[in-house]
């Protein structure tokens, strides 16, 4: 990022420079402090940088929305985009540090002493920028700084704040030496604002809508229930079928399900069941099919009525899994409306929004997913921001 100085612009006295050298700004020569290979480094920390502040300028942005409307902007995109701006940062560190110390070792003996100076600032911000990441983060098995104190308050104002005096002091630590190439300045920063409005178009995207399914007939499928989805499709038996995710975080209330008339609410109920294929046989023969039933199965049968099993002929009442499910723990929290109080499941329900990985089996995903849930309910206790997730 250096450019070449007229030999005219030396002071008088000045050794002329040859074609090639470069000058500092107060007209000496300048002899390049960051090697070949440092150089290599350098362009990782720029992009990785890069990549920070997009991610961070429109996390920080969204918090901001949401502490002013009280309305939660927070969604899947969002926390995919947490998750990597976390793992980036931490990605960062190490080659950061080692760059910081070869840089210090090569150039703190330099004449131009405030570029020294800078450049000693910039390093130390960088590592306060590092070390408020960390506090934040906060692992299990970890020391933990205690939500909502001031403590971890002013981390976060600091994680936030300090990147924007890095950038003030890295233009002045550059500034010190050969003039910037603002042009590679100017692509950075295009680069950088290119990926925030793909970033505001991702948001506006849903992924649980994507691969969406619905009956053929519609938000009639529901009839003569008054239960309606969001969207009028399936939500996904798995969806539905958390209890298990649930039970790490909420025992107590696990426990309280599993014995309740909730779990048993459903064709694992022998009254229950006895009750509907009783209504089925008779709706049968009165009107030549057995919609009817669907008028209990609002309540009582969410998971194989929510996700589509009343359209599948095969559909067994003993032995498929949905049968047994109840009234799970995602279909009392997922219920985002009561229409009416007419009765009779007069309410609405959405697919929740879950945290990455929620659905692996994979010990190690699960780990993550779980260190991602606690983050952010640390986050939002911050700006007070209620993040209504599952």
């Amino acid at each position: 990022m250096n450019i070449h100085h007229s030999t005219s612009l030396a002071p008088a006295g000045a050794t002329p420079a040859r074609s090639g050298q470069l000058r500092d700004a107060r007209g000496g020569l300048y002899e390049p402090a960051v090697s070949p290979r440092l150089k290599v480094l350098l362009f990782f920390i720029f992009a990785s940088v890069a990549l920070l502040g997009a991610t961070g300028a429109y996390l920080v942005a969204i918090r901001m929305m949401e502490w002013a409307k009280s309305i939660t902007y927070t969604n899947q995109f969002t926390l995919w985009m947490f998750l990597v701006h976390i793992a980036v940062g931490v990605v960062l560190i190490v080659p950061f540090l080692v760059f910081g110390f070869s840089h210090y070792a090569t150039a703190r003996h330099r004449k131009n002493r405030l570029a020294v100076k800078l450049g000693v600032s910039l390093f130390v911000t960088g590592i306060m920028v590092g070390i408020s990441g960390l506090i934040l983060i906060q692992l299990e098995g970890l020391p933990q700084i205690p939500t909502g104190t001031w403590s971890r308050s002013l981390a976060y104002f600091l994680h936030v704040l300090a990147p924007i005096a890095a950038v003030a002091l890295y233009i002045m630590h550059r500034r010190a030496g050969p003039d910037i190439q603002w042009k590679w300045g100017y692509v950075w920063g295009g680069v950088v604002g290119a990926f925030v409005v793909v970033m505001i178009l991702m948001h506006s995207y849903d992924p649980r809508k994507w691969y969406a399914k619905g009956s053929a007939e519609g938000e009639r499928y529901f009839e003569p229930s008054k239960v309606r989805t969001g969207d009028g499709k399936f939500i996904s038996e798995t969806t539905l079928m958390m209890d298990q995710y649930c039970l790490k975080c909420h025992a107590d209330a696990y426990q309280g399900w599993f014995h309740s008339a909730h779990h048993f609410s459903s064709f694992n109920n022998p009254p229950y069941k006895f009750s509907v294929d009783e209504t089925r046989e008779i709706s049968l023969k009165r009107d030549g099919e057995v919609r009817a039933s669907r008028w209990c199965a609002g309540c009582h049968d969410p998971v194989p009525f929510f996700s589509g099993q009343f359209d599948n002929k095969d559909f067994n009442e003993i032995d498929h899994p949905t049968a047994h499910a109840g009234i799970t723990c995602t279909v009392c929290h997922a219920i985002t409306n009561i229409n009416s109080t007419a009765g009779n499941a007069d309410y609405t329900i959405e697919e929740p929004l879950h945290y990455p990985f929620a659905y692996s089996d994979n010990p190690v995903l699960q780990w993550i997913n779980n260190q991602l849930k606690n983050l952010l309910e640390r986050v939002s206790s911050l700006g007070g921001i209620l993040l209504h997730l599952s």
